[in-house]
């Protein structure tokens, strides 16, 4: 039998090393790589813990009504308003950021630049060496966007006077936040902070926002969930590329636009500037996931995530059925496409809210949706789909509101499931851009970067001390 066996071509499976694959290659033959490997990392303890959540029924029906509600959560954008007016929790001299709670001495470069800028942009300060001083003085509350119902792109950094979307969900009653867009180059949330910059964001408080809330309010209520849609059948992931539903938004809004009662010069310079923004919806698609997925918080035993997001420290993730629980870790260097004379060394680590897309099933989970954006962030077209597709072996299901034209409009994955991550060790794909280490460079790439697998360790963790208490 053995000398029949190797009498034939071998055809085989490589289960482990990818060394061993290469090697048969290399003598003639015929392998295919499973990917496969431990569960729980190879740790024995987070393995055991693994298994006691597996199949539990408390869990299952726990994800089925988190899933639901994200499911039937109906997002609006229904206004624009300061954040000290409309944030919850939002306080004169607090600053919110991106990501899971950091300190102002441990800040990254982008953020801390970003602080400064804002502490200028409210004149608490009249240089950046007084900006400075009160920001090491203590005097200023720092506090996660994710805390006040609130993400931010980048930095994040959201100020009392910042105006902001505001995004309902009609099904829910609940109601997420997020700052408007500056455009690309010398911007805030990379942590410019010169006077131009300055400057531009104090049009967007006065000039820009006033027009937005005089469009909307002759508008009514715009649903973003057909926007979003239709997004994705013309080559946007609603995360790095913007395209289309930015054109979508202005398309959707334009007869508002011209009986909205706003001078014929404020709104000329306001849709200048919208239009030569290829990624001014972006901070709308985010508040858009936050307010879907905030509906499935808080359901007790559900291991669904509802929020990833990192500081250019840590990397985060909250789980429905902790709550405003954080799990975290160090935050990854992207790798990427680097701008011409930029590398790895330059870059920051990963940064920035913008993960809430992926959380809600968009951005790198819908990366088969736009095909064009994988030159920019690395990669090729197959590839692309191919995230799309694992992405479905970690989620609680999928969204048929959101299709994908290229895999015969299969819904996009949603839900992550953090057993399922543990377990598969297939870890969320971000789709990302990469910000310098030091403030105000600004974006010096783009890339696909992953989750770290101990946010989603310990959170299984945590799910397994929970169903120890009942």
């Amino acid at each position: 039998m053995s000398a029949d066996l190797f009498g034939r071509d071998l055809f085989v499976l490589n289960l482990g090393l990818s060394g061993f694959a290469d090697a048969l290659k290399d003598a003639g033959g015929t392998a295919v790589d499973i990917d496969w490997r431990p569960p729980a990392g190879g740790s024995r303890d987070i393995g055991a813990t693994l298994a006691e959540t597996i199949s539990r029924p408390e869990i299952e029906r726990a994800n089925e009504t988190a899933f639901s509600r994200y499911l039937a959560a109906n997002p609006v954008l229904r206004g624009v308003g300061q954040a000290l007016d409309v944030l919850p929790g939002m306080g004169e001299r607090m600053i919110l950021h991106a990501g899971p709670p950091v300190e102002w001495a441990e800040m990254c470069g982008p953020m801390q630049g970003a602080v400064l800028g804002a502490i200028l942009f409210e004149g608490w300060a009249e240089d950046l060496h007084m900006a400075r001083a009160i920001a090491d003085s203590g005097e200023i509350t720092f506090d996660p966007c994710h805390h006040h119902d609130a993400v931010g792109p980048m930095s994040g950094v959201t100020c009392p006077s910042m105006p902001m979307w505001i995004v309902d969900n009609t099904d829910g009653g609940n109601t997420a936040y997020s700052s408007l867009n500056e455009g690309l180059g010398k911007v805030l949330r990379f942590g410019a902070n010169s006077p131009d910059v300055i400057e531009r964001l104090r049009w967007m408080r006065s000039g820009l926002a006033d027009v937005m809330a005089h469009v909307l309010d002759a508008h009514g209520p715009l649903e973003l969930k057909p926007i979003i849609a239709q997004a994705l059948h013309m080559g946007d992931e609603v995360h790095n590329r913007n395209v289309a539903a930015s054109s979508l938004l202005v398309k959707r809004l334009l007869p508002s636009v011209l009986r909205c009662g706003a001078s014929a010069d404020e709104v000329a310079r306001a849709f200048e500037f919208i239009v030569g923004n290829d990624h001014f919806f972006i901070n709308i698609s985010m508040a858009a996931a936050k307010v879907m997925l905030d509906a499935a918080a808080g359901v007790s035993h559900s291991s669904m995530v509802t929020a990833m997001a990192r500081n250019g420290v840590r990397f985060g993730i909250r789980m429905s059925g902790t709550g405003d629980e954080w799990f975290t870790t160090e935050a990854p260097v992207v790798d990427g496409l680097y701008f011409p004379g930029f590398s790895r060394v330059d870059a920051a680590r990963d940064i920035g809210d913008s993960a809430i897309t992926e959380t809600a099933g968009l951005g790198g989970f819908a990366m088969a949706a736009a095909p064009a954006i994988v030159q920019f962030v690395g990669g090729n077209p197959s590839q692309a789909i191919a995230a799309s597709r694992q992405m479905r072996s970690i989620t609680v299901g999928e969204n048929t509101a959101f299709t994908l034209p290229i895999l015969d409009f299969a819904p996009t994955p949603a839900g992550i499931d953090v057993r399922k991550v543990t377990d598969t060790g297939i870890l969320p794909i971000i789709n990302t851009g990469i910000a310098h280490k030091e403030a105000g460079i600004g974006q010096i790439g783009a890339g696909i970067t992953t989750a770290p697998l101990l946010c989603f360790t310990q959170a299984v963790s945590s799910l397994r001390a929970g169903l120890g208490k009942n």
